[in-house]
């Protein structure tokens, strides 16, 4: 619009007013949907990943960043094809730990480190990928945020006891985290609705 039509415009009429006035209230209504969007986004990721999201964000400085971060991890794992395991695979799985758990007396830094082969087994079991233990910790956060923190810190014990640096305490340690994540991994989905419906 050249600057003689803008002068042939009258700002004072009714008509242009109204024109204005919705433009400027369409404009705010754009503006407070698309921050109720971030809001709810932010707290649907926040519900999901609970103090995931704060490492996250620790590590990024950034909540777009952050978001951006979980959603990928989102998306990532929706591709995986997670499975529920047949009984006799649970069996299984129990009775290898109740047999590495039973080493723990005598050998417990040899019982943790299985420890964790056993609940990187389990993890490919159920359909994770193999991969470094940071993969496996973001892939394990989007179902099973609240046991990111304890599985993270079961892997540091891990990698001190395989240089023989961890003391007896922290191995036991250790072994209950593994054992909190071991049993969230053997859960299926039918045994969860049969708990939440009782």
């Amino acid at each position: 619009m050249n600057t003689d039509a803008l002068r042939n415009i009258d700002f004072t009429s009714p008509a242009v007013l109204i024109g204005v006035g919705i433009a400027v209230l369409l404009t705010l209504v754009a503006i407070a949907v698309a921050v109720d969007l971030k809001k709810k986004k932010t707290a649907r990721l926040r519900g999901r990943f609970g103090a995931e999201y704060d490492h996250v964000l620790s590590e990024t400085g950034s909540r777009k960043k952050t978001e951006e971060i979980l959603s990928a991890r989102v998306k990532r794992v929706e591709t995986l094809k997670i499975r529920d395991l047949a009984v006799a695979e649970r069996e299984r799985y129990l009775a290898e730990w109740q047999v590495l758990q039973s080493r723990f007396i005598d050998h417990p830094r040899g019982a943790v480190i299985e420890a964790d082969e056993l609940v990187n087994s389990l993890l490919i079991e159920r359909g994770y990928p193999a991969g470094e233990f940071g993969q496996r910790a973001e892939d394990i956060s989007v179902n099973h945020s609240a046991l990111v923190e304890p599985y993270r810190l079961a892997n540091i014990i891990t990698e001190r006891a395989g240089r023989n640096e961890a003391t007896t305490e922290e191995l036991r340690t250790a072994m209950i985290q593994y054992r909190t994540l071991f049993d969230a991994l053997l859960e299926t989905n039918t045994a969860i609705e049969h708990r939440k419906r009782a």
